[in-house]
């Protein structure tokens, strides 16, 4: 007896869970100015008000500070940390949305630049915390969605790779 899920669907779903995995994976790239002139934001969109952290490198003089500024967070001193320059900042929660390029200052006069999506979304209130249910809207929410929504793409594949044409299931 066959199983659930035919070849067919497994093979959308597996594409699909790569889709989403690629996604993930290429979402905090550095921007490199040269070989090892580089300056990172992570995360590169942030909803105003929120943190974000920063890693630099300025080729083979990371034993010095350097300069990072921006219209939307101003300038920050990155020091050496583990063979990187780092540091962090927290965009102002009055920041307007939009894209900011963050600039990167090397002691040795190299420079380097990306850029950071500042979001300014509302957030909605939350009702009454009445019980212990997985979607009441706290952390993990949005993961508990994404996979019941594949689970639900998984059924009705493996429904309709089990349907016979002109017949009834």
């Amino acid at each position: 007896m066959p199983g659930l899920l035919s070849h067919r669907a497994l093979s959308s779903v597996l594409g699909l869970l790569g889709l989403v995995a690629a996604f993930v994976l290429t979402t905090a790239v550095p921007a490199r100015a040269g070989e090892s002139v580089f300056i990172e934001v992570t995360p590169n969109s942030v909803q105003a008000g929120s943190r974000v952290n920063l890693r630099a490198g300025c080729d083979a003089n990371n034993n010095r500070q350097a300069q990072v500024t921006s219209d939307a967070f101003g300038r920050v001193t990155l020091r050496s940390n583990n063979g990187f320059l780092t540091g962090s900042v927290t965009v102002p929660a009055n920041k307007a949305p939009g894209d900011y390029p963050v600039n990167l200052d090397c002691a040795n006069g190299n420079t380097a630049s990306t850029m950071l999506t500042v979001l300014n979304m509302s957030q909605p209130s939350k009702g009454p915390a009445t019980g212990g249910g997985g979607t009441a809207g706290g952390r993990g929410a949005g993961s508990l969605l994404l996979v019941g929504g594949l689970a639900a793409v998984a059924v009705v594949a493996g429904v309709s790779a089990r349907r016979k044409p002109g017949g009834r299931v």
